[in-house]
């Protein structure tokens, strides 16, 4: 301890050792004290100087300190005290009175030198992990800092440790159920360092239950009303999702899209937003993009926003993007979020076009965001904004291509003039006198056309009034004069983009751009002149436009055919200086940087030039705009023709589409037909089971008279010894034989409706064995009327052996009536022994209301038995229709499956045809485009499925 003073800096007479002399004698008391409280105290005065003299203590002091961290495990104080050293040598985050302009670089080059000295042996990280998992926090909070200061130095090569180490990850992962909220923070901004640019990692994160646990530490910190620890958790989050689509498909699977709802939840009062929520809530934006961008595969985009539509996430931004008060940066990354939210998504799109601004009369939200894209004193990121949210409502939306463009046609647009729709905005944009403003409402305009010829053709009906007392001018011309009028570049680039798009691929536009005379020389005009590098832009777009009205002209003017528009350019510009100037688009800087990703992103208004769409326009068009350039007028005559004769075979095609369409719906309904009798078939069985049962309770009551008739013989055989042999006496024995004789009758007649009734279900089982017949040698009917006939007839052969066991029971009955009649004639000769008239009385009422019983009964059943003969009968008329109407079905099905062969016939020649037609213009330099083979592909799918069905 006298040591330790003098290293401190106690009293002495002498000269003061310097700072590496007390760092080299402390080392050494480290190394050879043999007691741990020597021991702890020189590194207790390491970790003092580690700060000051980072160097010293780095290089003369790690090996020791690493030795401790091996031997003293068992004592904390000394291990934590260890840490903070080999932190405070290690890590790079000095206090900001020790940082000076000229050091940053030196000290970066120190943390990552010690932190390569420390990794080299694997066996240290392994260690440092085992200590985080120490629950003492004078251990497992300065080895979580150390950990993470070491992977902010050396990430990859820490990571690709902690992943082969044995539960590496997962140990880590248990610092967020830490009770201690300063170990749990620190241990969110480990993993934050640890899932940076690792794959592999993230996804064990993401198995690791890490969703749960970080949304669950979200939520108790108050969502976005959170501090900086809400912060730490959606970067984490943000690691673990972004281009990770296992990560994303485990998050939506998880349904941990619905728990994101409660973080957009916005009161009616929005002022006075704290710094914090006002990151929280970007980067909770932020994370939703990453789960619906459009660089993610197209299937995981689309069930995330079905996803955020269910759970009423959408309707949530929406509330905000039409909230009062809320901070501009996070109104325009709303935007933007709600933009990538519905793109593509159909039932995102209607959903966004019926919301309407809480304003007095409503207003849609897409005319109030589109007052702000044409409205130049917004801020610049805010139009840019609502422009990408116009665009991601009309990508692949031709509903909602088909509601803008009839804003702008005549019959639509209102007299009153009392709301403004979105096609008056765009018009009024598109002719502003601001230059981002026409650019726009250009680019807008572009994407309401895109891919859709019928709307390029309806566009040409617009007509606009330029000024009082002059006739109306249609959109189309309005677009040209502007272009002819020399203004700013922007506007200039905007509208040839819009034209350019108006014009591909639909020859009806062509024909009206070129029917104005002035259009074709102002382009050779432009086209021809050599500009400055900021003209060249514009040069590029006009010899596109140009190319475009050669490539897609039918000929229809003889002024402006293909030929002559060729040898305009050849004369007046040359083939390869209109080919350089058409190059001067792709090879732009500008063109470069829009064709990355769709959102429109610019530094400056100024760098706002192309569209993202527009790019793959022109990367389609620009090669073979060139070729049709060189082409003859024969090869021309030879295009035309192969075209016009692709087209019949198109109309063909569909028309076969159409027909084969037809049937499929025609087989849909003779299905349900089916299904419909299978169902009748179901109740019929379930009527023969409940007649099955009636019979059953005939049977039972049946067998209880034949008991009851047996009691009666035992009794009047007991009492036969009390009758007396005279005249009144035997009289009423004769009666009572005839009585008996007549209850034989009945038995017989008995017996022959029960042989009536077996009859029956031979009847029915016969034409159920024809028809059996017959379907075993129709192979083309269907598995499902196959199975019907079995269950039927089985049903039948039930019936039919229960009418047996009928028969089997009236035998008996028989055989127990003989039994009667021995039983009578032994009791005859015993009548005249003797009894008193009294007593034959008795006997003689009691006998006479037995039999009066017995006759009802029989009476009784006997009209049971002729109810179930008629119901029998009913049920083998039944069975006959279904099989009459079986038949029928089994012969459509045929007809229908023949019809289907002689079109698939048709279908495969025009295929063959079409194949050949296309090997011609090949062999002719003339390019086929892919969306003829994508049909073709398409064609053939739906042949080889229709083969399927009829298989099935």
């Amino acid at each position: 301890m006298n040591f330790l003073r003098g290293v401190m800096g106690g009293p002495s007479a002498g000269p003061q050792p310097s700072g590496a002399e007390t760092i080299q004698k402390l080392c050494d008391r480290v190394a050879s004290s043999t007691l741990l409280d020597d021991r702890r105290d020189a590194v207790r005065a390491l970790k003092s100087l580690s700060k000051k003299y980072r160097l010293e203590v780095g290089t003369q002091a790690m090996e020791h300190l690493i030795h401790v961290l091996q031997t003293d495990r068992s004592d904390s104080e000394i291990i934590g005290y260890a840490l903070d050293t080999l932190y405070n040598v290690i890590s790079n985050d000095l206090e900001e009175e020790e940082q000076e302009e000229n050091l940053p670089k030196q000290i970066d080059d120190l943390g990552s030198q010690f932190t390569e000295i420390f990794i080299k042996q694997q066996e240290n990280v392994t260690l440092l992990l085992s200590l985080v998992e120490e629950f003492d926090f004078h251990v497992r909070w300065p080895g979580v800092k150390l950990l993470t200061s070491l992977l902010k130095q050396q990430g990859p090569q820490v990571q690709q440790i902690i992943l082969v180490s044995p539960m590496g990850v997962s140990r880590l992962m248990d610092l967020l159920a830490d009770s201690r909220e300063v170990i749990r923070n620190d241990g969110v901004l480990l993993l934050q360092q640890l899932t940076k640019s690792n794959a592999a990692i993230q996804k064990i994160v993401a198995f690791e239950n890490a969703f749960e646990r970080l949304l669950d530490i979200i939520t108790e910190e108050g969502n976005s009303d959170g501090g900086i620890v809400v912060e730490d958790c959606l970067l984490l989050l943000q690691n673990l999702l972004k281009n990770n689509n296992s990560n994303q498909n485990f998050f939506k699977e998880g349904s941990y899209i619905q728990r994101m709802k409660p973080w957009f939840e916005v009161g009616d009062d929005n002022c006075g937003w704290s710094a914090q929520k006002v990151t929280n809530l970007h980067l909770m934006l932020q994370l939703v993009r990453v789960l619906v961008s459009p660089t993610n595969p197209p299937g995981a985009t689309s069930s995330c926003q079905k996803a955020m539509f269910l759970c009423g996430l959408l309707q949530q931004l929406c509330t905000i993007l039409m909230a009062t008060g809320v901070p501009a940066d996070i109104l325009t990354e709303t935007i933007n979020t709600v933009s990538e939210v519905i793109r593509g998504c159909q039932m995102n799109q209607d959903y966004f076009a019926s919301v309407n601004a809480p304003s007095n009369p409503p207003r849609p939200a897409i005319v109030v965001l589109l007052m702000s894209m044409v409205n130049e004193r917004q801020p610049f990121v805010l139009r840019c904004a609502v422009l990408y949210c116009f665009q991601c409502f009309l990508y692949k939306n031709q509903k909602g291509q088909g509601e803008i463009v009839s804003t702008l046609l005549p019959s639509t647009i209102d007299a009153t003039g009392n709301s403004v729709s979105a096609g008056q905005l765009l018009c009024g944009g598109l002719f502003s006198t601001d230059s981002l403003s026409n650019w726009c409402a250009a680019v807008a305009l572009a994407h309401a056309l895109q891919e859709n010829a019928s709307l390029k053709e309806q566009l040409l009906r617009v007509q606009l009034a330029t000024s009082i007392g002059n006739p109306p001018v249609s959109l189309l011309q309005q677009c040209t004069n502007i272009l002819s009028q020399g203004s700013k570049v922007q506007t200039r680039v905007g509208l040839l983009m819009l034209l350019c798009t108006w014009l591909s691929n639909c020859s009806i536009a062509v024909t009206h751009f070129l029917h104005n005379t002035a259009n074709i020389p102002f382009l050779t005009g432009q086209i021809a002149e050599n500009l400055g590098e900021e003209e060249q832009l514009v040069q590029g777009l006009c010899a596109l436009l140009l190319g475009i009205s050669i490539y897609y002209n039918d000929n229809s003017l003889e002024n402006y055919r293909k030929e002559k528009l060729k040898q305009l350019i050849e004369k007046r510009i040359g083939r390869e200086n209109f080919i350089e100037k058409l190059g001067f688009i792709s090879k732009h800087e500008l063109y470069s940087r829009a064709a990355q990703k769709p959102q429109p992103s610019f530094s400056s208004p100024d760098h706002m030039m192309f569209d993202h769409e527009f790019t793959k326009l022109v990367k389609e068009l620009e090669g073979v705009i060139s070729k049709a350039i060189y082409k003859s007028s024969e090869e021309d005559k030879k295009e035309e023709e192969v075209k016009k004769t692709l087209e019949q075979h198109d109309n063909i095609v569909t028309h076969y589409k159409k027909v084969i369409r037809e049937q499929d719906q025609e087989l849909e309904e003779l299905k349900q037909r089916v299904n419909t009798l299978t169902s009748q078939n179901e109740q019929l069985q379930a009527t023969v089971t409940q007649q099955v049962s009636q019979i059953q309770q005939h049977k039972d009551q049946y067998n209880l008279l034949k008991v009851q008739l047996g009691k009666d013989t035992q009794h009047h055989n007991s009492h036969a010894d009390t009758f007396q042999v005279n005249g009144f006496q035997t009289e009423e024995v004769s009666r009572l034989k005839e009585e008996l004789e007549e209850w034989k009758t009945k038995h017989e007649l008995l017996q022959g409706q029960l042989r009536e009734r077996e009859a029956v279900p031979e009847q029915l089982t016969s034409p159920q064995l024809e028809m059996g017949t017959a379907e075993q040698s129709s192979q083309t009917s269907k598995s499902g009327g196959l199975e019907h006939s079995d269950e039927l007839q089985k049903e039948l052969e039930m019936l039919r052996s229960q009418i047996q066991l009928q028969a089997a029971e009236i035998s008996k009955l028989q055989m127990e009536n003989q039994k009667l009649q021995i039983m009578n004639a032994a009791a005859d000769p015993v009548l005249g022994d003797g009894a008193t008239a009294a007593d034959s009385s008795e006997v003689e009422r009691r006998l006479q209301q037995e039999i009066k019983d017995l006759k009802s009964e029989v009476k009784a059943l006997s009209e049971e038995k002729e109810v179930l003969k008629q119901h029998l009968d009913s049920s083998s008329s039944t069975v006959a229709i279904l099989q009459d109407e079986k038949s029928k079905l089994q012969q459509e099905v045929a007809e229908s499956k023949k019809e289907q062969d002689d079109l698939l016939v048709l279908l495969a020649d025009q295929d063959q045809k079409l194949l050949a037609l296309k090997v011609k213009l090949k062999d002719l330099g003339v390019p086929v485009e892919d969306e003829d083979d994508i049909e073709s592909g398409d064609q053939g799918d739906e042949d080889e499925d229709g083969d399927e069905e009829e298989q099935d």
